[in-house]
């Protein structure tokens, strides 16, 4: 009964999603409403958005703050473009059957660890497998030690820096601070034809409304609820005796291949990935995209990552050296005024109303019983002790205890 009811609460959002995503969209770009251009934008916006679904699960459910989720995104966005490369293999400047930086770097054979990688099976696989089993190692130097809040989240960000580092090395053989780029066909079909462009954007929302249906499963079942419990309460449910480092192991290696994934959907539809997209900075730029939309909902997430990129592409073309204030300022702005993000504001404002409309409302009812602040303050424009005092005194001198002054009954 709780396995349906979890289900179903995650294929009702899931199923209006795809119906957005997978009919809307593309029937505006076949109409015409929608270009190509920002059908393949939006496509991009998507494969980052499940980037922010696999954040929301580790910090909005399980409490986990990772620093260095770009890591696992990288690893994903390399691997497919190691793949991309290999079938570019040829086409290049050189006509080598190597990527051409390898030839600028006086490498004339393929290296060892790129060949698994002239399969497309093995890349997606290796695309998923690669971020989760570094997640499980990291987990299991980390949890394992009961390291946890501030400290674990300098440690993921020390990772990423030290990711960026090596990564920008030509010895690596990754391309260096030029990275992977010149993609120029995925299946003997050109990535710059439109219909490429289009079943790439399709195969992104699939992706992305099928992550979020498992993700909406997975925090509305037993396990959602210990992932919630381990957040608020860790040392009571460590207590009761729960594996809490094996739990954390796990929701952080799914994270990790949610965001391996979302890195092999964005790097053809980009054409290029580099460093500086599995940095520090692109790690905290995804912490800020779940804080603005709202974190513990998988929706905000969505929203978060999706506006805030639009927002970028649409104030770069005007404003670029702006747009680092405009994105710091926002984030700021949420957390102190809405501190549930984007998607907790309608609620937020109902409380308020609320709270605005209680006073009015016990005054207005006969009969009623006034609340202590309520109470108190009616009662110091007739010189009345206050309510909770006088039951205090009352319930003191039925107890035999002093009265108010000081002589007992």
């Amino acid at each position: 009964m709780k396995h349906s009811l979890a289900w179903k609460n995650a294929l009702i959002p899931g199923s209006i999603l795809a119906v957005l995503l997978l009919i809307g969209l593309p029937l505006l770009n076949a109409l015409g409403v929608v270009s190509d251009y920002y059908l393949n934008l939006f496509g991009k916006y998507l494969a980052l958005a499940i980037l922010a679904l696999g954040m929301d699960l580790i910090w909005g459910y399980a409490g986990i703050l990772s620093l260095g989720q770009a890591i696992f995104f990288g690893c994903g966005a390399y691997a497919m473009g190691m793949y991309l490369m290999l079938q570019s293999s040829g086409q290049g400047v050189y006509g080598e059957r190597i990527p051409d930086f390898m030839v600028w770097n006086r490498v004339t054979t393929l290296p060892l660890f790129w060949k698994p990688f002239q399969y497309f099976p093995l890349a997606v696989l290796l695309a998923l497998a690669i971020p989760a089993v570094a997640a499980c190692i990291f987990g299991v130097l980390t949890f394992r030690r009961r390291v946890s809040g501030t400290y674990f989240a300098i440690l993921t960000q020390a990772m990423a820096f030290a990711t960026w580092l090596m990564c920008n090395r030509n010895e690596m053989n990754l391309g260096g601070t030029n990275g992977l780029t010149d993609f120029k066909s995925l299946f003997g079909v050109s990535l710059n034809t439109p219909s490429t462009l289009r079943v790439l954007y399709l195969v992104t929302a699939l992706c992305l409304v099928g992550s979020f249906i498992a993700c909406k499963w997975l925090v509305g079942s037993k396990m959602g609820l210990v992932l919630t419990a381990m957040r608020d309460q860790e040392q009571r449910l460590r207590f009761l005796g729960y594996p809490i480092a094996q739990y954390k192991i796990f929701i952080f290696a799914l994270a990790a291949a949610l965001a391996g994934l979302s890195g092999a959907l964005y790097a053809p539809q980009v054409g290029i990935i580099t460093p500086s997209q599995i940095g520090v900075l692109p790690s905290l730029e995804v912490v800020v995209w779940v804080a603005t939309g709202g974190r513990g909902t998988l929706i905000g997430a969505l929203l978060g990552a999706v506006g805030i990129n639009a927002a970028r592409s649409l104030l770069t073309a005007y404003y670029p050296e702006w747009w680092p204030i405009i994105l710091g300022g926002l984030f700021v702005g949420v957390v102190i005024l809405f501190p549930d993000g984007l998607v907790g504001i309608p609620n937020q404002l109902r409380q308020r109303l609320r709270r605005t409309r209680a006073p009015l409302f016990e005054r207005s009812v006969p009969g009623s019983v006034p609340s202590p602040a309520t109470a108190s303050a009616e009662g110091a424009q007739f010189n009345v002790p206050p309510f909770p005092a006088t039951a205090s005194a009352e319930g003191r001198q039925l107890n035999g205890g002093p009265s108010p002054s000081g002589r007992g009954l």
